[in-house]
């Protein structure tokens, strides 16, 4: 009597993407409308909303200068938008091209209210270390 191997089937399985923590998208620290949440932030975008822009820039670590050139692009605040979709990646916040350029054009000030809560709100205080000087 004649022994022949028993065939075994061949399973593919295809290795699943792993996803760290960090990859996980996070949402904005307050809404759009949330505007009096911060009645600081509100009002200083109410009365000097360009001076507030150049502050978001700065503590984003641009130039300080930067938010003052959409006083100088047509109807879309290209470096508005360009902030706003800079800082939602940096900070693994969901959203997208879209959703950003339809807040920057038609609730600018909202949304430079929103930005500067996020970042006061994802601003983390400076640790200085003493160390002992070596004489």
């Amino acid at each position: 009597m004649a022994v022949y191997p028993q065939q075994m089937p061949v399973v593919n399985i295809q290795p699943g993407m792993f996803q760290s923590p960090t990859d996980q998208k996070t949402t904005w620290s307050s809404g759009i409308c949330d505007c009096c949440e911060d009645i600081q932030i509100c009002c200083f975008g109410f009365w000097c909303p360009c001076c507030l822009l150049c502050q978001i820039s700065s503590d984003f670590g641009e130039c300080f200068c930067l938010g003052l050139l959409d006083m100088f692009s047509g109807c879309i605040p290209s470096t508005s938008l360009a902030l706003r979709s800079t800082m939602r990646e940096r900070f693994r916040i969901q959203g997208s091209m879209c959703s950003d350029c339809a807040v920057v054009t038609f609730c600018t000030l909202c949304s430079w209210c929103q930005m500067a809560r996020e970042m006061k709100v994802r601003r983390r205080p400076r640790v200085f270390a003493n160390a002992p000087s070596s004489i």
